[in-house]
């Protein structure tokens, strides 16, 4: 194995910085879809490189592709935290009653990075007369220096969504410098607005290849979950999210694994959400509301038989599901390769299709 990779739990590499994907797709080359594809087979571990556009050649008559219709939302506000200080605001989560999960990050030399000293009763003055209130630490911990999210309240002179329409921007990394537009942050399948990034997996997606699958018998099998902000990612598990899996789609996952055919889920967030309505036994059910189901090697998946993903950051708690999906040999030896074969990273990145 190379030295690139660590056999110790959980997954670590390097990932050198020019791996980053700064700009969309269809900037670098002719489209969205013009991105490369490793796909790795768990039976006999064999690794293939191929662009997107190849993939119906390894999909066939049958599958079922669980796909997320989470449309992403311009989650990042800038203002100024007690009247003075400049922030950025990232909306991450939506709760009952008017309050969210928010991020608050301080501008620095490489772009911006998380605000850790911020405290209850703090506010932020938005455009437009908006304003958030810091309540409470997200997830139950107890307010110090490494609160990260916060559940805030929100005062806005309109809905959310229309004012993030007209002062929200989509949520970007140092690794984007540039500005492409919350239009670059939608996939094909977006529907419902309610990501606060977007789930990045179904974006080499085209509609030309979406009729392609279909026209082969490849089946989709839409749910929904609002992803929350990414930052921060190595090590910090998954807060909760919103999810809805309709009854269509558990019919139609359950009927095809009674029937031996291929669950292929696009993305993470797909996983999350099918997983989390499915039990031990293989069976799916409809159902909808807030998931922390946490997919890890130890719980394995119920599900699901494959996972079409975008690469991950070093010790990412995402890794505990591509290795519960991949096993642990196969997941090093695809990441091995990706250094090597110098595919890129993050949301506009390239692609991995770990199949069964």
């Amino acid at each position: 194995m190379s030295a690139l990779l660590s056999i110790a739990e959980p997954l670590d590499f390097v990932l050198p910085e020019d791996r980053a994907a700064a700009e969309p797709a269809e900037v670098r080359g002719r489209g969205r879809d013009d991105v490369r594809l490793l796909v790795a087979w768990r039976h006999d571990e064999q690794l293939r490189h191929l662009r997107f556009v190849e993939l119906p050649s390894v999909l066939q008559g049958g599958d079922v592709l669980v796909v997320n219709t989470s449309a992403t939302l311009a989650a990042s506000v800038r203002g100024r935290a007690n009247g003075r200080r400049p922030v950025e605001a990232h909306l991450s989560t939506r709760f009952p009653g008017g309050l969210w999960v928010v991020e608050l990050r301080q501008p620095s030399a490489s772009g911006s990075q998380p605000l850790l000293d911020a405290a209850p009763g703090w506010w932020v003055e938005l455009p437009d007369g908006g304003r958030i209130e810091l309540l409470a630490p997200a997830g139950g911990v107890s307010a110090d220096a490494s609160v990260r999210l916060w559940v805030a309240s929100f005062s806005l002179p309109t809905t959310v969504e229309a004012y993030l329409a007209r002062h929200g921007s989509p949520i970007r990394y140092r690794h984007v410098p540039g500005d492409w537009g919350i239009g670059a942050y939608q996939t094909v399948f977006g529907l419902e607005p309610g990501s606060a990034e977007m789930p990045s997996a179904g974006r080499p997606f085209t509609a030309e290849m979406v009729t392609r699958l279909m026209a082969m018998g490849v089946e989709l099998a839409p749910v929904v979950l609002h992803t929350g902000v990414s930052s921060a990612e190595a090590g910090e598990p998954p807060a909760m999210e919103w999810f809805r899996v309709p009854l269509a789609t558990a019919r139609r996952v359950q009927h095809a694994r009674r029937e031996g055919r291929r669950v292929i889920a696009v993305g993470t967030t797909a996983v999350r959400a099918i997983e989390t309505v499915a039990d031990e036994r293989g069976g799916v059910h409809p159902g909808q509301g807030w998931t922390d189901t946490v997919i890890t090697p130890e719980r394995g998946v119920w599900a699901v038989d494959g996972l079409l993903t975008g690469w991950h950051e070093p010790r990412a708690s995402h890794l505990a599901m591509l290795q519960a999906v991949a096993g642990r040999a196969l997941l090093a030896a695809s990441y091995e390769s990706a250094l090597r074969e110098e595919y890129l990273w993050h949301e506009f990145g390239d692609v991995h299709l770990i199949l069964p």
